[in-house]
């Protein structure tokens, strides 16, 4: 009688004959951590852009409509905040920070360049 020799199933199927580990929780905890950078440095990213989008578009406002203009710099400010709050929302952290004052930079450097 002749053995047959078990059935080697491909790498990428389950096999129940042999299951697979249980992921390490310190693994886990790191791949939890990149995540969240790469997520909060997207968004943040993203925001910014929106935000220095509206900086660039109040330069190219005509200059008899200078309310457009400081109405784009303070939007570009407020997203400039939006996007720091956003960035310490995913970190689980105060959205209350002296940080937000950053995000401010977007609109009073518009400001400076709309008013001048």
């Amino acid at each position: 009688m002749t053995q047959e020799p078990p059935v080697r199933r491909a790498r990428h199927l389950m096999d129940p004959d042999a299951p697979r580990k249980a992921p390490d929780p310190e693994a886990v905890a790191r791949l939890q951590r990149v995540q969240t950078w790469v997520m909060s440095v997207l968004v943040v990213t993203t925001i910014v852009h929106l935000s220095a989008g509206l900086v660039i578009s109040a330069q190219y406002v005509d200059e008899e409509a200078l309310s457009a203009g400081i109405g784009l710099s303070v939007l570009a400010g407020a997203f400039g905040v939006i996007a720091v709050a956003s960035g310490r929302a995913i970190h689980k952290l105060s959205l209350v920070s002296s940080w937000l004052l950053l995000g401010v930079l977007p609109g009073l450097f518009s400001l400076y360049l709309v008013l001048r």
